[in-house]
């Protein structure tokens, strides 16, 4: 990984000597112990579908927004949904601007494997008229500090947004029935998005020929590592997806291990991002202003023919 390699350069080999024989006594540079997590602060903005999420010295912004689109002609009744991700320099000198490099696209789909192969969010509850409109979801990913484990950052971001995102309600008129009104939020509280389940990822790091295993490695610990592997499970503990970068083989009785810890890790995460959901829903409750309809909605053709 790139942004591995030019952390590797950074650091001495004093520095990672350190790291590494710390770790055999069970020791961080942090002070965590091998399978502590780092603390998760999760903050909304002030428009929906908007987050950024704090895992120690990494932070992460996600942002959600939907259009209208025509839907895939094998599935016209399900709605879309996207992840991209952007790598400012601002955030680690080892990122380069323009075309997302490997590391981008490893984490990009990490993420949308968790959610999409899990069925997590319910493309089918995004149709409005079958073969001709769906909603397409799209989620920004957007690094802002990289202190490490990235990966997990970001899905607590994405999920943060999701949750919060509402889209405009709609309907069906016109004398064929078939023109679609997308109603503005002061007609119609807009919508949120149906989320069956929360696929966390959970990332571990192995060290000294996977002889030593850790969660939540941070950006120099990454650097030392020599292999790690993201498992992508809800608090239920259904297996959403694994992910294993770099190094050797992992023996089955570590996999089970992992899989083991990452159960009892997101069902942590996952309350804790349902109670940050929960706040900002109050919030937003108290400070929402109630206004007088002044319009009754846009004709979707219309739109699209000016």
């Amino acid at each position: 990984m790139e942004g591995r390699l030019a952390n590797a350069w950074r650091l001495t080999v004093n520095d990672k000597n350190f790291i590494k024989t710390a770790l055999l006594s069970e020791i961080r540079i942090d002070g965590r112990k091998p399978f502590e997590y780092r603390k998760i602060s999760i903050k909304f903005g002030r428009e929906d579908g908007s987050s950024e999420v704090q895992l120690g010295q990494t932070r992460v912004m996600g942002i959600v927004t939907a259009q209208l689109v025509q839907p895939y002609r094998d599935r016209p009744k399900e709605g879309m949904l996207s992840i991209f991700t952007e790598f400012s320099p601002m955030a680690d000198p080892s990122f380069e601007p323009g075309r997302p490099g490997e590391l981008a696209v490893e984490l990009g789909r990490i993420i949308d494997r968790g959610l999409r192969e899990s069925r997590a969010v319910d493309t089918e509850s995004l149709c409005i008229l079958a073969g001709k409109f769906v909603w397409a979801v799209r989620i920004d990913i957007h690094i802002l500090d990289n202190g490490g484990n990235l990966v997990d950052a970001a899905n607590i971001a994405a999920l943060a947004a999701l949750l919060t995102f509402r889209r405009p309600e709609c309907s069906l008129g016109g004398e064929d029935g078939q023109e679609v009104i997308v109603h503005p939020p002061e007609i119609r509280e807009p919508l949120p998005l149906m989320v069956h389940h929360l696929p966390i990822a959970i990332t571990f790091g192995f060290f000294s020929n996977e002889s030593i295993l850790l969660i939540d490695p941070t950006h120099n610990e990454e650097a030392v590592m020599n292999g790690r592997m993201t498992t992508t499970v809800n608090a239920n503990g259904d297996i959403c997806a694994i992910q294993k970068g770099g190094g050797e083989g992992v023996p089955q009785r570590v996999i089970m291990q992992c899989l083991q810890l990452a159960t009892s890790k997101a069902a942590s995460i996952t309350k804790q991002i349902k109670d940050a959901v929960e706040a900002f829903n109050t919030e937003r409750a108290l400070r929402k202003i109630k206004r007088h309809p002044t319009s009754t909605g846009v004709d979707v053709r219309e739109k699209q023919n000016q």
